[in-house]
């Protein structure tokens, strides 16, 4: 929906505005798994179509690009990670790739597929947000997920009873057991939630920055006025989708770095 038919504030809260269908807790955000099921869907297709046709000497462009991004996410992973687990380097290159298309989908132009969606569902009042990771469910799902694994190789290498004593006697020893407990329990239940809400504030702050430069060539670009404010919109709309570039690589980037430590301190035996 145009930001020309709309105020500022309602065409800001629409565009915020997740298509759902349920309500209280049994509320499904639609856009959010389409979106994300269709970029995982992605990531899949072209790995097994890289897969299936490899070259051996100087490869092509495309399997270039893939080999130097899992050279990174190996490195990373042997950098931070130095127990033996197969699923850790695939689960970093997964968390990393992923990420980094959900994040991706921030640089589309903000109208561009709700515009399209309207059309499409004939609604002018049809609801689509295409970045998942501006969702807080997206990504505290992935966190949560991460967080599952953290709990189950702590129990896996310590054992239940060496988990509980985690909580009863770290940081402070056996004297300060109710102290142990708050502050381990706030310290463990800290790790899915810093995954989480990091991804969420920076991605939801890049798309309000993205629609309010977009209001620039709405709402304040009428007659004259747009010599002045439509070339402003697209030098700041170019400037900050450069700079986004950085910020949505820098996202995945830490949220597998934080898998993959908190993966770490679990297998480690003395932690």
């Amino acid at each position: 929906m145009s930001s020309e038919n709309l105020g500022s504030v309602e065409y800001i809260q629409h565009h915020l505005q997740n298509n759902y269908v349920g309500s209280g807790f049994w509320t499904f955000h639609l856009d959010t798994i389409v979106v994300s099921a269709l970029l995982g869907a992605l990531m899949i297709g072209v790995g097994m179509y890289v897969g299936r046709r490899l070259e051996t000497g100087v490869p092509g462009g495309l399997q270039n690009f893939i080999e130097s991004i899992l050279e990174f996410v190996d490195k990373t992973v042997k950098d931070s990670f130095p127990f033996r687990n197969p699923i850790i380097a695939p689960l970093a290159l997964t968390i990393f790739v992923w990420v980094w298309l959900m994040n991706f989908m921030d640089l589309i132009p903000v109208d561009l597929f709700p515009y399209l969606f309207t059309i499409v569902t004939n609604n002018p009042d049809a609801y689509l947000k295409i970045v998942p990771t501006t969702d807080l469910n997206a990504t505290l799902a992935m966190a949560l997920v991460v967080f599952a694994l953290v709990i189950y190789y702590n129990v896996k290498f310590k054992g239940v009873v060496g988990y509980l004593k985690v909580f009863l006697f770290h940081p402070f020893g056996k004297f300060f057991i109710p102290v142990n407990i708050v502050m381990t329990f706030i310290e463990e239940l800290a790790k899915p939630l810093s995954l989480a809400l990091r991804l969420f504030g920076n991605l939801f702050a890049g798309e309000l920055v993205f629609l309010l430069i977009a209001l620039i060539g709405g709402t304040l670009a009428v007659g004259a006025a747009a010599l002045f404010w439509a070339p402003l919109q697209a030098v700041l709309g170019l400037g900050w989708a450069i700079f986004h570039i950085l910020i949505i690589t820098l996202q995945a980037f830490i949220f597998m770095v934080l898998t993959i430590v908190y993966l770490a301190m679990a297998h480690d035996e003395g932690h």
